[in-house]
């Protein structure tokens, strides 16, 4: 795969409710995942929309790194048990055997691009 380029039309979209025992139902998308990335470090990039009160629920990672990149909204996000306000331009990071959660404490959509490695 020396070069890639997708249109969002190309992408997998769906709502998904109650998100690691989260609140709600948030909009996914995934920009990139499965056989698009096999072999790769990447294993996952997704664009996802949590509507206000809208919550991703605490979980804990095992083997990979996940990267949450806010660009609209306001929020709280759970690291390792400390509640952290977001908000546009923030980045947070879970590391391996770290756990996190977020939470949508705005008026508006809380929009997040969330890339996993392994």
């Amino acid at each position: 795969m020396p070069t890639l380029r997708k249109t969002r039309p190309t992408m997998v979209s769906r709502p998904l409710p109650h998100c690691h025992d989260g609140i709600g139902e948030i909009a996914w998308t995934e920009v990139l995942g499965g056989a698009e990335l096999k072999g790769r470090h990447l294993r996952f990039l997704h664009d996802d929309v949590l509507p206000p009160g809208t919550s991703i629920g605490v979980h804990r990672h095992r083997d990979d790194e996940e990267y949450y990149y806010i660009l609209a909204g306001q929020g709280i996000m759970t690291l390792d048990g400390e509640r952290l306000p977001v908000g546009p331009g923030d980045l947070t990071a879970v590391f391996p055997g770290g756990e996190h959660g977020l939470e949508n404490t705005g008026t508006a959509d809380l929009r997040v691009l969330v890339f996993s490695v392994a």
